[in-house]
């Protein structure tokens, strides 16, 4: 059971049911984790972050991609609802999320994730010089920008102690 409660829409304030109706709105699902992020609609923005920034990777990396990194964070930060919403989106979409051969690229990308979640002070030289290799450093302030938003995604999920949603249920690891 989570620490913390969701908001509950009907008491709520008129700016927390404004951002919990936006939000609604521009992706059409409410989450637990939103719900609780809610009784700070400012947090609730912040972290929502996560999809402006997603769609500056874009034009360069596909959702596999972006995916399979983010999966690289919450499992190395044993986060059990990230994990399971990025299983979601790979099964959702024809793959096995235990099977998948990631392409050389991608390969790079869940190396630099495990290490930016393990210990950002210690991202191995070699990752860097591939990463400046293939792409420019503006994506590259996204990528890890992105990365960081990860991190708190997790830490706060599993501070928390969030309750898994239900409709995630079946994409559970096990």
């Amino acid at each position: 059971m989570a620490h913390l409660s969701p908001i509950d829409y009907a008491t709520a304030s008129v700016e927390i049911r404004a951002e919990h109706d936006r939000e609604l709105a521009l992706r059409g699902r409410m989450t637990n984790m939103k719900r609780i992020l809610l009784h700070s609609p400012a947090a609730h923005r912040i972290y929502a972050e996560w999809f402006t920034l997603r769609d500056l990777l874009r034009p360069t990396l596909d959702d596999r991609a972006i995916w399979l990194f983010s999966k690289a964070i919450a499992e190395t930060m044993r986060a059990e609802i990230p994990v399971t919403f990025f299983r979601r989106a790979l099964i959702e979409n024809g793959l096995d999320p235990e099977a998948i051969e990631p392409s050389t690229d991608e390969a790079l990308l869940i190396g630099f994730g495990k290490a930016v979640a393990a210990d950002a002070n210690a991202v191995p030289d070699e990752t860097w010089a591939a990463l400046k290799a293939r792409y420019d450093e503006a994506l590259l302030v996204n990528l890890v920008a992105f990365a960081g938003i990860m991190v708190a995604t997790c830490v706060f999920t599993n501070a928390v102690k969030v309750d898994l949603d239900p409709e995630l249920e079946a994409y559970r690891q096990q």
